[in-house]
């Protein structure tokens, strides 16, 4: 799987996004659920991990586990993109890796993975959650999709420390119908300027939205069974109770300002998005 830091490749995000507002034609497409999954390829992230992370998503839209709970939904069908972030300064990364696609059955998920699996992987500096959530959440206006349910999946090693406060790109997402689940990764001791217990902060501070959970993986051999289950249980709109997945209301208070108070970032995100009133994406 090759690697590229790539802070060149900022002025390709608005190419890449012309295409998902002509993806549909006609009537917009019916789904049991929009989901946008948000990855972190920020340089705290060793090129190990990355591929263990990339490879848990490849490996769970290849699994007759997730095959099944698509078939399950009312509408029989979901709606999956695959976003790459970091951070919100210069230079600032969010990019589109593998846009909206229509998953409808086992071969549909299987060439999502695999048209995911040949994708390279980036690193770029900095860690921006608020902004992975600004860019994901307009991602579900730029289809043409009715969606039951919009999901953004967000999975990092850090807690939030460019950009605009989190809580207000989570409460913003979540106020127009976006839940944000959260698949923290804690493999290595946190530095100085992170929080000590980053499942905590992704439970204060990041999650949010109708039945919001999220699962730590604290060891490797976690990644693919833990990433597989994250996603089924996002797919069937429930959470089983289980040891390793935990609820919104599941651990106390974290300071979410934390991280933020350590950076000098004025800038609002570009992402923010606009009021909507309407359930179409």
């Amino acid at each position: 799987m090759g690697y590229f830091k790539a802070p060149w490749l900022l002025p390709v995000l608005a190419v890449g996004l012309l295409p998902l507002a002509g993806a549909w034609r006609g009537a917009p497409t019916q789904v049991d659920l929009a989901l946008v999954l948000a990855v972190d390829v920020s340089t705290s992230m060793d090129p190990d991990e990355q591929d263990l992370q990339r490879q848990g998503y490849v490996e769970a839209f290849r699994s007759p586990l997730v095959h099944e709970a698509i078939r399950n939904g009312m509408y029989g069908q979901i709606a999956v993109a695959y976003v790459e972030w970091a951070g919100a300064h210069a230079p600032r990364y969010q990019s589109l890796v593998v846009p909206w696609t229509i998953l409808s059955g086992s071969s549909d998920a299987a060439s999502f993975a695999d048209r995911l699996a040949r994708a390279p992987v980036h690193r770029v500096a900095g860690t921006s959650i608020s902004e992975a959530i600004d860019f994901s959440v307009a991602l579900f206006w730029s289809g043409h999709l009715l969606a039951s349910r919009r999901v953004i999946d967000i999975s990092g090693d850090g807690s939030n420390n460019q950009g605009r406060l989190v809580t207000d790109a989570r409460d913003e997402a979540v106020a127009r119908g976006v839940t944000i689940n959260g698949l923290p990764i804690m493999l290595k001791a946190p530095d100085r300027r992170e929080n000590a217990t980053l499942d905590a902060y992704y439970r204060d501070c990041v999650i949010g939205g109708p039945d919001a959970f999220m699962i730590p993986v604290r060891a490797r051999q976690q990644f693919l069974t833990e990433t597989r289950a994250k996603i089924v249980r996002e797919i069937a709109g429930k959470v089983t109770p289980s040891a390793s997945v935990q609820p919104a209301w599941a651990l106390p208070r974290t300071d979410c300002d934390t991280s933020e108070s350590l950076w000098d970032d004025p800038a609002p995100s570009p992402h923010a998005p606009a009021p909507s009133d309407g359930r179409e994406l």
